[in-house]
């Protein structure tokens, strides 16, 4: 029985080998989620997706980005991002303005709440990243790099 038969405790075998992957691809991604949700929680009182804007608006620099552009960076898909931009702006931890170009345009700037917030939880992201991967060589992240790759080329 493979490891993932185990942790299900499940008797039957899989269907094939590509779902036996894809079910270690959920399950791995949901680890390494729960792990990543259950810190920033604690230590930063936001969500994964939040961090993850947060990220992209720091990497912005000062001029921000404009909504649209932020849902189309981030690692996971959120279908409301105005309420996700509701809730960072009400933290204070972003900023948004109406471009005076094109009034449709939403700009959004991350604070510098926000900034202290993402700089606090860098180490122990950092950390979290280590311990997760850390058993792991070089060339073995290469190769599940590649091949996560691949699988969202399709």
């Amino acid at each position: 029985m493979g490891n993932l038969r185990a942790e299900l405790r499940q008797s039957r075998p899989f269907r094939n080998l590509r779902e036996e992957a894809i079910l270690n691809v959920w399950r791995t991604g949901d680890f390494v989620a729960g792990k990543l949700q259950r810190l920033l929680k604690t230590q930063g009182g936001i969500s994964q997706t939040q961090y993850n804007v947060l990220r992209i608006l720091r990497g912005s620099g000062e001029g921000g980005l404009p909504c649209g552009e932020i849902a189309g960076r981030m690692l996971t898909r959120d279908p409301d991002v105005t309420r996700l931009m509701d809730r960072l702006v009400r933290l204070g931890l972003a900023r948004r303005a109406r471009e005076r170009q094109d009034r449709r345009v939403i700009r959004v700037r991350i604070t510098p709440a926000g900034m202290k917030l993402v700089a606090g939880l860098e180490a122990p992201v950092n950390k979290l990243i280590d311990e997760t991967l850390g058993h792991m060589k070089r060339a073995e992240l290469r190769t599940l790099i590649a091949l996560l790759s691949d699988v969202r080329r399709g």
